[in-house]
């Protein structure tokens, strides 16, 4: 990398702008997350193993379009805005479009098979063609906008900053108007769910374009003219621990994540059926990573280790959810006090995982001579894709099993068995992921303070 000239230092005008970049993100990602496997076994009617199914088939398309994006991006020529700036601004449409054409409620009285050909498009083109069009440039930007670690690891408490915000306004808007009462229960509303579609698509693009003109791209990342060999690129892969060990704790991360939100719309308006608890949680937990893991995260890891705190946190929040089914609350509020702590040990990671793909990149730059931003990133966000794809099939196929359907939401009193078993859904799993994040972390990765700092040391010497 050279450093570009006539270019503005680094400051909060940058910081803004990247957080909005995954604003953006999440305004289609957590609603999918969220709300999609809600949204068709409710209102469409459709079992939820098929739609965990569908969910991890998209990631095995996914295996291709990542690391296709990651080449295209990596080959791709720097222009006025920068290498990774130009996709932003011309993908924010499509995704956005594609996320809204997911939640059609007209659908809802159509042919079986053509509920599940709708899913399944939609979901393609948003998650494996468009999503991924724009986020593995956004995620590569980070080491063009700055090469100090110290920027860096702001750069990623400013993505988390954003992601936050979006979890904020989906997970606390969502519930108090998606939400209606059918004779005292709480059900979720199809034409609602079509309207907040649209608005958080308009307000995707609002944030993208944000981006786009708010950050700057300091570091010429040049063109990758080298010819392809996949041997060699899947052999750098598989032998880069450092990669490997972030891929594992990706993987786990998203399960303990996305078994959080993709069971409280279970939990929350099924078992304690309470909507209000529901935006009560996503208010609780995402306001804790505000103030406590954003503002601490970059100062622990600057003294500690990004990787030495990330262990630590992750271990605490699988506890809380181990103690959680232990006392197994009554009230709605207890359990959103355990989902709050327990959001916090995983917030910390979530803070600094961004600054670990730039310390991994780093890594691998030293190891073989050769920067792959791209790559490496499409790497990583397949194996998030993968824990999404995991927790979502995981989700499915486990309420599938515990017998939950659309007559279960409509009648919860009815069934206490599976009352029973959506309670132990939302602990297990969420604590079984951030268990294994440690565990990946503390074993596997590589990349503790001195590794890190030494590698900082030694690429700065060979830029001199």
């Amino acid at each position: 990398m050279e450093n570009t000239t006539g270019k503005r230092p680094f400051g909060m005008k940058d910081k803004i702008g990247y957080a909005f970049g995954d604003f953006g993100n999440d305004f289609t990602f957590m609603l999918s997350s969220m709300f999609m496997m809600k949204f068709y076994t409710d209102v469409m009617g459709i079992a939820p193993a098929i739609v965990g199914l569908l969910m991890m088939v998209a990631r095995f398309v996914d295996a291709f379009t990542d690391v296709t994006m990651g080449q295209i991006v990596d080959r791709s020529k720097p222009t006025k805005d920068g290498k990774f700036r130009p996709w932003i601004k011309r993908m924010c449409g499509p995704v956005a479009v594609a996320s809204f054409l997911i939640y059609q409620s007209a659908f809802a009285g159509a042919l079986m098979a053509v509920k599940i050909g709708w899913m399944f498009i939609t979901y393609i083109l948003w998650g494996s063609i468009f999503y991924t069009s724009i986020n593995i440039p956004y995620g590569s930007m980070a080491s063009a906008i700055s090469a100090d670690a110290k920027d860096r690891a702001q750069l990623s408490t400013w993505r988390s900053i954003g992601a936050t915000l979006a979890g904020l306004t989906i997970g606390v808007g969502t519930p108090m108007f998606a939400y209606t009462t059918v004779d005292g229960q709480t059900v979720l509303s199809g034409s609602k769910m079509t309207l907040i579609a649209g608005a958080f698509s308009i307000l995707a693009v609002i944030c993208y374009l944000l981006c786009f003109n708010l950050v700057e791209e300091r570091l010429e990342v040049p063109q990758n003219n080298t010819k392809l060999d996949i041997g060699a690129m899947l052999k750098s892969i598989i032998t880069n621990r450092s990669l490997l060990g972030i891929i594992a704790a990706a993987i786990f991360l998203l399960l303990g994540m996305l078994g959080m939100s993709g069971m409280s719309p279970y939990i929350f308006p099924v078992y304690y059926n309470s909507g209000t608890a529901q935006s009560l949680s996503s208010l609780a937990s995402n306001l804790a990573v505000l103030i406590v893991c954003a503002p601490l995260a970059t100062k622990l890891a600057y003294r500690f280790g990004k990787k030495e705190v990330s262990v630590v946190s992750c271990m605490a929040g699988a506890m809380v959810f181990a103690v959680c089914i232990v006392v197994r609350p009554a009230s709605a509020m207890v359990f959103v006090v355990f989902f709050t702590l327990a959001y916090i040990g995983l917030g910390f990671f979530n803070t600094l995982v961004w600054a670990m793909i730039t310390d991994v990149i780093d890594d691998a730059e030293i190891k073989n001579n050769v920067r792959e931003d791209g790559t490496i990133y499409a790497v990583y966000s397949f194996a998030r894709k993968l824990g999404q794809a995991a927790s979502s099939g995981m989700i499915g196929a486990f309420l599938t099993l515990i017998g939950y359907s659309d007559a279960v939401a409509a009648n919860p009193s009815a069934y206490p068995e599976v009352m029973e078993g959506i309670f132990n859904l939302a602990c297990i799993i969420p604590a079984v992921g951030l268990l294994l994040v440690a565990l990946a972390l503390a074993f596997i990765y590589p990349l503790n303070k001195k590794k890190v700092d030494e590698n900082v040391a030694e690429l700065a010497g060979r830029r001199m």
